[in-house]
């Protein structure tokens, strides 16, 4: 099925709602990553050691971690539209922070707060997502809707890098603000099915958990920890590639790597999500972390652009694929009325992941060269991989078959 025959099968009322939510996706995650390449050099500009910048940067999922379960509730029990508010409010308040406090350790509480940002939306956006769309043809659409982060990928760090370098820091915090604000005008047009019905929905499917449940169930904690690895990579990558790219003074800069990375990402979530509905999410995820595997290798050897930007195509190929993937699969392990709980929970493992990363391998001072940092990532994507083919159903070769696309999810419910 093509984009346009996916979208023109909705009602009216679910495009317009879907592509309000499409502009808003976009400006928030412009906001967002034009501070990727731009953060480690300003705090190191500000006196920051690697541990000091590690630090602050992965305060990010503090934040996160803190405000997911209260807001994946607020998602489910009042309204997902609500949480879209509290996160672009907070990724438009955030940058101001970064702009009025120049000292390192403070900081940490900006970053963290900012954190908030992604927790929100996040949640309520895959959530709203998922709502709006068909089952038959839901990982298509998660796929199409969820290419907001690459495009916002390819504008953002360029963008960032740009500003930052002819026009300063504080145009480019305020950049960022501005662009989170006008996600906020975008979102006012969207309609969303009441809380009424998701429940009337939960009472029909009769298997709406706690978070207990959810924390201990094999079918939500194998998700979750494969992303906590991922998270870790992630963390770690995020705070290191522009300090190893300075270091190494190959005058490349930082956010080309994350405009390539955002292209592999475009690319492989416009066939992904189709390809899923189609022969199952296990072989793509199986893909996406091998590719995250080779990316992380290819770091540990680049000595010139043309390989790091391969390294960046294929880490955004593994991301673009992985993180869309895992979010269809929960959804089909999930009813609606608890899907952003469940979210919050999966996600959560993610967070976690990015917020240890940074902090745990700044901690080595400079003890580990950046060819070791990446050597590390490469390993936490090969955990991750034999994790999913060996645990992600009820047991190995149940999970080899889904992995391999031969066997159907038996953890999924009956919608």
């Amino acid at each position: 099925m093509s984009i346009s025959t996916a979208y023109n099968s909705l009602q009216p009322q679910q495009r317009r709602s879907l592509g309000f939510l499409l502009g808003a996706g976009l400006c928030f995650w412009i906001s967002i990553t034009t501070l990727l390449p731009t953060l480690p050099t300003y705090i190191q500009s500000l006196g920051g050691t690697r541990s000091e910048i590690g630090l602050v940067m992965g305060s990010f999922a503090i934040g996160l971690l803190l405000s997911r379960t209260a807001l994946g509730y607020l998602a489910d029990k009042n309204s997902r539209k609500l949480v879209l508010y509290i996160g672009v409010i907070v990724a438009g308040l955030a940058p101001f922070g970064y702009l009025l406090i120049q000292s390192v350790f403070p900081l940490i509480a900006v970053r963290a707060f900012h954190g908030v940002s992604i927790a929100a939306f996040t949640t309520a956006y895959s959530a709203l997502v998922v709502d709006l769309s068909p089952l038959k043809n839901r990982g298509e659409l998660i796929g199409y809707m969820s290419l907001v982060t690459p495009i916002g990928m390819s504008i953002g760090p360029a963008l960032g890098g740009f500003v930052q370098e002819f026009l300063g820091y504080s145009i480019l915090f305020i950049t960022s603000a501005s662009s989170a604000f006008l996600g906020l005008f975008l979102i006012v047009f969207i309609q969303e099915k009441s809380s009424t019905h998701h429940h009337k929905s939960a009472h029909i499917q009769g298997k709406s958990r706690s978070f207990k449940q959810m924390l201990t169930t094999h079918a939500l904690v194998i998700p979750a920890s494969i992303l906590f690895f991922i998270g870790l990579l992630f963390g770690t990558l995020v705070t290191f590639l522009p300090l190893f790219l300075e270091d190494a003074n190959l005058e490349f800069n930082a956010g080309l790597f994350y405009t390539v990375a955002a292209i592999g990402s475009f690319s492989s979530r416009f066939f992904a999500g189709s390809a899923s509905d189609r022969y199952g999410r296990g072989p793509l995820i199986s893909v996406s972390l091998l590719c995250y595997f080779v990316s992380m290798l290819l770091l540990t050897q680049a000595i010139t652009g043309t390989q790091i930007l391969l390294a960046g195509l294929l880490e955004g190929i593994g991301a673009g694929t992985l993180i869309p993937m895992i979010i269809a699969l929960i959804s089909d392990r999930s009813s609606a009325s608890e899907r952003g709980r469940v979210y919050s929970v999966c996600l959560g493992g993610f967070d976690i992941g990015i917020a240890l990363g940074g902090p745990l391998v700044g901690s080595f001072g400079d003890t580990l060269s950046y060819a070791n940092i990446f050597t590390l990532n490469s390993s936490l994507a090969l955990i991750a991989f034999l994790l999913f083919i060996s645990q992600s159903n009820y047991n190995f070769k149940t999970s080899l078959g889904f992995a391999l696309g031969k066997e159907k999810d038996l953890y999924m419910f009956d919608n």
